[in-house]
């Protein structure tokens, strides 16, 4: 079955969304999480049922759980949000697919540089006025220029989670 989305412009209600992210360091054996306490965005389903939009983090925003660590992610050796203040993602198309699959293709820019990336999303709970997309996806921090790793601890992909929740603007 198929879940249909309502045409027209959708705003993310950012009391019903989650973004996280965790990364493996300490050679592999920690595992640190953190999530971003103030997302934002937006988009608009088409007629043909194709959507495009725009997600955008604080990069500041960011919670570890441990503030020594947030500083340290907020400078210049991780994220620079003096000079970087967001993180963005551009939708240039998501579709829906077999059931509540969603091909997703846009362009992620972290610390001011943007790379391709596609991935299966999935349409959570959907009605007239509210839809959630649920995914998962890993990025290469060093393709971001995120690639301080002081004596090797920090190895990998970073994996991001996000149930982002959008409501039906009104006409």
């Amino acid at each position: 079955m198929t879940v249909a989305v309502e045409t027209g412009t959708w705003q993310l209600d950012r009391t019903a969304t989650t973004v996280a992210l965790k990364h493996k360091t300490m050679w592999g054996l920690v595992t640190v999480k953190g999530a971003f306490t103030t997302v934002d965005g937006q988009g608009e389903v088409r007629a043909d049922g194709s959507a495009v939009g725009t997600v955008t983090l604080d990069a500041a925003s960011l919670d570890t759980k441990n503030a020594k660590r947030d500083e340290h992610l907020r400078g210049s050796d991780f994220f620079d949000v003096a000079n970087h203040p967001e993180i963005t993602f551009a939708v240039r198309s998501a579709e829906l697919r077999d059931g509540d699959q969603v091909q997703v293709i846009g362009q992620l820019t972290v610390r001011g540089i943007s790379r391709p990336l596609s991935f299966t999303a999935r349409l959570g709970d959907a009605s007239a006025d509210a839809v959630t997309v649920h995914a998962e996806f890993s990025v290469d921090r060093e393709h971001f220029g995120l690639g301080w790793n002081q004596l090797g601890m920090i190895r990998g992909l970073t994996t991001v989670t996000a149930a982002l929740r959008f409501k039906r603007s009104a006409v």
